[in-house]
């Protein structure tokens, strides 16, 4: 069975960093690109951050450019998102999602995705 894990959600003040992780288990992702969604309360998933399986090719929502990097481990199926001078609008549970096209994650199309991690920015 697939899994994807997310950690590392919590609460921080506004203009703090956190670092979301996502390990995948059960299958191999060799191939696979990987992103990261988000969800409000009261608001559709968005799109936040996707790289290839090789890493050379991201994409970012203009929301976060600038303030967000997704990276990859492929020798341990996981996918990070490193977010900086957070605010309080980056509030929402975080999910990553898993697709052999980084495009298809794009449109919000994927075919894994986990069960998300809060987070939480105080002003």
């Amino acid at each position: 069975q697939v899994q994807l894990v997310e950690s590392g959600g919590g609460l921080v003040q506004a203009g703090g960093s956190l670092r979301l992780s996502c390990a995948a288990s059960g299958r191999t992702f060799n191939g696979y690109a990987m992103g990261w969604f988000r969800q409000a309360p009261g608001k559709e998933r968005e799109f936040v951050a996707a790289l290839n399986w090789s890493g050379d090719s991201e994409y970012y929502a203009d929301s976060v450019k600038g303030r967000g990097t997704i990276s990859r481990d492929n020798a341990k199926n996981t996918v990070y998102l490193q977010m900086s001078n957070l605010k309080p609008e980056d509030t929402a549970v975080y999910y990553c999602a898993s697709d052999e096209d980084i495009e298809s994650i794009r449109r919000g199309e994927y075919d894994y995705w986990g069960q998300g991690t809060q987070v939480t920015v105080s002003s």
